[in-house]
């Protein structure tokens, strides 16, 4: 059972993106400011289009908050489409606007647009694409907002970076989290490495001359996570198994690796397990495991990694049938990014938090923050012990 539950609704080209959430305490320090920070990181990085150009998002909380802190109450996220002026009667709920001439019929490789139209009976694949886009993901970005507000009222925090784009992979320094999550902050494609960062930039632009996508790998680390969040005890409370669920959520998100992942597959078992040591407390000289064990946190930063497949609307379109003819055709463009490596590591912190607060909830869940940091406190209290 989620204790931290939301609901996301709206099209790529409707009106506006809104989320439902429920189960949040009481007490918890919110502003529109956070959400729309992040809302402004997603829109941004090399290889971004047009569409970036346009929607400058903003959230708006319409509900559960009152004098900057949530009452414990539903919290309403909306964030507006600006373009929707330009599509308010393709878009429109009403009848007399319905324009069959305007209906997409030629789906594109590597959308939802053909299974999606067979499922749901349609003959127009926008009535998919509008919502399978990863526009959906803009409103899921300002609920990780109000989930990482959560988690840092108890000291916990989310960052990451980007570790590969378009076949470069970076070379991480040897600095703290907070340092790498700065230096990435302050590059254009988001990471850490800025001979890296050199030719990626490179690839993307090669990539948008030919018409082409780019792909790549985020990394999300999570620092402050006491041990013990999830549970071995079913499968379904298995925290890694919870985040890769997260993750694959997203869209274009194809792999999930927690810790050194498929790496560690190719090491003896001598060099994949962090040792255990003593010393005011159980300590690890390394993290391969990525922070967690037998499906629960144990007290070392959470790191998970997410591959994103280049994205599949291209300006030199791939080969698809039409629905209505069966006739072969190069498929619909719709507009696109050349590269939304960038963005995806946003959206994957986003639904990363959102995990671990609900897990977090489980754990020391109460009505508002000051019973939840009592019941932390006294476990804090109780493995301090063990």
């Amino acid at each position: 059972m989620r204790v931290f539950r939301y609901l996301t609704a709206g099209e790529s080209h409707g009106p506006q993106l809104c989320a439902i959430i429920e189960g949040l305490p009481a007490g918890i320090h919110i502003s529109v400011e956070p959400l729309n920070h992040d809302l402004a990181r997603r829109q941004q990085g090399y290889g971004r289009g047009d569409r970036m150009k346009i929607e400058k998002d903003t959230a708006r909380l319409l509900s559960g908050v009152r004098w900057g802190e949530t009452i414990g109450a539903p919290v309403t996220i909306a964030v507006k489409n600006r373009d929707w002026e330009n599509w308010s009667e393709k878009m429109s709920i009403l009848p007399e606007f319905r324009d069959d001439s305007i209906a997409v019929t030629r789906p594109r490789p590597g959308h939802a647009d053909l299974s999606g139209v067979m499922k749901y009976h349609h003959s127009d694949a926008r009535n998919v694409l509008e919502r399978s886009s990863a526009r959906e993901t803009a409103v899921r970005v300002a609920v990780g907002a109000v989930a990482k507000a959560l988690l840092a009222e108890f000291g916990i925090r989310v960052g990451g970076f980007v570790v590969e784009l378009g076949g470069i992979s970076t070379i991480t320094p040897q600095e703290s989290l907070e340092t790498l999550w700065q230096i990435a902050a302050e590059s254009e494609t988001f990471c850490c490495d800025p001979t890296a960062e050199i030719d990626m930039k490179r690839v993307i632009d090669a990539a948008q001359s030919g018409g082409d996508t780019l792909g790549g790998v985020v990394e999300v680390q999570v620092i402050g996570v006491p041990p013990g969040i999830g549970s071995y005890v079913q499968w379904d409370r298995k925290l890694d198994a919870r985040l890769a669920m997260a993750l694959m959520s997203v869209q274009a998100i194809k792999g999930v690796e927690v810790g050194i992942g498929f790496e560690a597959s190719r090491r003896p078992g001598s060099r994949v397990h962090d040792e255990i040591f003593y010393k005011d407390g159980y300590q690890r000289h390394s993290n391969n495991a990525g922070g967690i064990e037998g499906g629960m946190s144990n007290g070392e930063p959470v790191v998970v990694r997410a591959a994103m497949k280049p994205i599949p609307t291209l300006y030199s379109p791939l080969r698809s049938v039409d629905m209505r003819t069966h006739e072969p055709f190069e498929a619909t463009v719709e507009r696109s990014d050349t590269c939304a490596v960038p963005a995806a590591l946003v959206v994957a912190e986003a639904v990363v938090a959102i995990e671990i607060a609900n897990a977090f909830l489980e754990k020391f869940g109460g009505d508002s923050i000051v019973e939840i940091r009592r019941n932390l406190e006294g476990y804090r209290e109780q493995i301090r012990n063990a």
